[in-house]
This record gives C-alpha cells, structure tokens and sequence, in this order.
C-alpha cells in the first residue's frame, strides 16, 4: 500500500484579491494563499480531497514535523491559519505504521505505511510544493528544505 498527497490548479488568486504581489506578501498571507486542489490517496482510493487548500503552509508544516527530534515528534495534526479545527491533515503512528486522514473525513485513512514510505511521500510532496511556490513569484525558501 502507499500513500499520495496529490494536488493541482495550483494559484495565489486570494492575493489579488487583497491587491498584493507574492514578492512583497507576507509570509503568512503567502502561506494560507497559495492554494491548490488537494487529494491524499491510497492506491486507487480518494481519503481525502479539498479545493483551495493552503498547499505552502501544509508542506511548512509538514518540514517543521518532520525535522522535530524523533522522540519529540508524534503525530502530526495539522493547524492550519485557514481552518478552524485542527486536523485537517492527520498523521497518526501506530504498531501497524503510519496512517494518514482528515478531521473532516473522520472514518477514512490510509492503510498503515512504513515510517520511510511516509517520509518518502512527504519529501516528494515538499519537493514539489517547494518548486511549484515559486510560478506565482514566492521564494523557494517560503517553505524550507527538508
């Protein structure tokens, strides 16, 4: 089994909207404005699947779990400046691995992965994000290197 965070369409059209540029944005508009249409599968199966989901910030959040000690580290909930409860990512450990959902979809996960698949997927899907963040105009370093 794997699991893919997927996503498309991605834009800054909120910053528009507010008159600003991504060069000169802050950093936390940046984050929650730039957005895309996020799906995380199993296989073939749709866990979850969001339009206009604030992609930077979650890749942030993601390098930040990421580089925590191991044993600091648990599971992940992601708190996102544009939701009002936390969890709209979930990573959660267990004895069978590691398993991926959504506050918003509470009965759908992934199936238990290894530590080094998750890890695996979350570099590629922070590689990508990384690269992408810069066709609106932001700087690579909005979300840091894994």
């Amino acid at each position: 089994m794997t699991v893919k965070f997927v996503y498309e369409n991605l834009a800054a059209q909120d910053l528009d909207r507010r008159g600003l540029r991504p060069e000169t944005a802050p950093t936390a508009l940046l984050l929650v404005d730039i957005e895309a249409d996020l799906t995380i599968r199993d296989e073939g199966r749709v866990v979850m699947a969001e339009g206009l989901f604030p992609v930077a910030e979650l890749a942030r959040s993601l390098v930040g779990w990421l580089r925590r000690p191991a044993g600091e580290r648990g599971d992940f909930e992601f708190d996102s400046m544009s939701y009002a409860d936390v969890g709209e990512v979930r990573i959660l450990g267990s004895a069978e691995g590691w398993r991926v959902g959504s506050v918003s979809e509470p009965d759908s996960w992934t199936s238990p992965v290894g530590w080094e698949v998750l890890v695996a997927e979350i570099e590629r899907f922070v590689t990508a994000v990384r690269k992408d963040v810069v066709a609106p105009g932001a700087e690579p370093g909005l979300i840091p290197e894994l």
